[in-house]
């Protein structure tokens, strides 16, 4: 596993107020969770966060994309681009966050 670079160093100190992050090296990028629940991808040097259908109408009303892990192929993943605002402004970071948190719960309750 390579070290965390300083973009994933910033991104869990930004995203610390909402619980424990931890970080952990997945196929090329990293996966951040926030008290165990998976939440936010890093990869290229961005931050996607985690959609279902409860927050996906939020990415998609502006224009987020979503995470495409093979260029060359359509498949996507239900991670969207954060806005850019979310490391400008705490009340967007805790509001995009959580939904993102939020979608990863209701994930693990469904299994």
């Amino acid at each position: 596993m390579p070290p965390k670079d300083k973009f994933v160093e910033f991104c869990i100190e930004q995203f610390s107020p909402l619980g424990r992050i931890d970080a952990k090296y997945m196929f090329g990028g990293w996966c951040l969770y926030c008290n165990g629940a998976v939440f936010a991808l890093i990869a290229n040097g961005e931050v996607y966060l985690k959609g279902d259908q409860h927050n996906i109408p939020d990415f998609e009303a502006r224009n987020l994309q979503p995470f495409k892990p093979f260029p060359d192929k359509p498949e996507v993943m239900k991670y969207f681009q954060a806005p850019p605002e979310i490391f400008e402004d705490p009340s967007a970071l805790k509001r995009w966050a959580a939904g993102a948190i939020n979608a990863s719960l209701r994930k693990a309750k469904k299994k």
